[in-house]
């Protein structure tokens, strides 16, 4: 996303969500509706979507980590207040709303820095979309993840599912979870590549914490352009996508990052990062 902002102000509170920024620099946005297991509203999409775009912006974060708060990560969209309310409305406003989902998922993806998704309990539907477009997932035993888009009489690919969860797990495993739309506990998810990490119970939240320190330390601009190699390599040929990572690595040759590395090994010290 683009560094440059108009003249809207940053936002310093929002109403569907929470987040902090530690001092290495690793945000936590922490969805915030316990009593119905972080269940999105249409508010809350869009103030992920917002939310998002404004971190994006600020050379402050390092790395994000996406939590719930309570008993689960994210059950997926209200039944009441989306589904409920989408039956009601024309094509444009559901095709408007739709948009907005797919946006929240290209906004994670479009990130200049690594997502982590920290996940306990359920991630159904958008929410397991959620920790899909993450750059990790992080999970405790309690998680379980279900594409549930099918069991409400919908395509399984919604928010991008259908892009993302082949290329993470393979076609075979995708096929099954988006059209039965079973749940996939925490076991298998990992067997299947589906977590990238299998903490202790109720560790999921600290170990997201330690990996984005981890990334936060590290050099952010090589992060983010692997970040976005990997996302825009996914359907290119061999050829072009050679020429990419020549392109960038020649561009990240001249970057301080590089030469302090050099600096670094031959004073025999570690390097210092500095994102640039």
């Amino acid at each position: 996303m683009s560094p440059f902002t108009g003249s809207t102000p940053r936002t310093d509170s929002w109403q569907h969500l929470t987040y902090v920024v530690d001092e290495s620099g690793v945000a936590t946005v922490t969805l915030a509706r316990p009593e119905k297991l972080n269940a999105l509203t249409f508010g809350a999409y869009a103030d992920l979507r917002d939310l998002l775009a404004e971190l994006s912006r600020t050379k402050s974060v390092r790395a994000l980590v996406l939590t719930g708060e309570g008993r689960g990560f994210c059950s997926g969209g209200d039944v009441d207040e989306i589904i409920g309310a989408t039956l009601s409305m024309d094509t444009a406003q559901i095709l408007d709303f739709n948009r907005m989902t797919g946006q929240v998922v290209r906004a994670v993806r479009e990130a200049p820095f690594p997502v982590i998704a920290a996940v306990h309990g359920v991630a159904a539907g958008a929410g397991a979309v959620l920790a899909l477009a993450a750059d990790f997932r992080v999970a405790d035993p309690s998680a379980r993840f279900a594409f549930l888009f099918t069991k409400v009489g919908l395509s399984g690919g919604d928010m991008g599912a259908a892009y993302l969860l082949p290329r993470v797990v393979g076609l075979g495993h995708a096929t099954r979870l988006l059209m039965l739309g079973e749940a996939v506990r925490a076991p298998e998810a990992e067997r299947i590549g589906l977590i990238s990490e299998l903490t202790d119970e109720g560790g999921a939240d600290e170990a997201a914490l330690a990996l984005g320190r981890r990334l936060a330390e590290g050099p952010a601009l090589a992060y983010a352009q692997t970040k976005a190699l990997l996302t825009a390599e996914l359907d290119m040929p061999l050829a072009g996508a050679i020429e990419m990572d020549a392109a960038t690595q020649a561009l990240l040759m001249h970057g301080e990052d590089y030469a302090e590395f050099h600096a670094a090994f031959t004073d025999k010290r570690s390097p210092k990062w500095q994102g640039r």
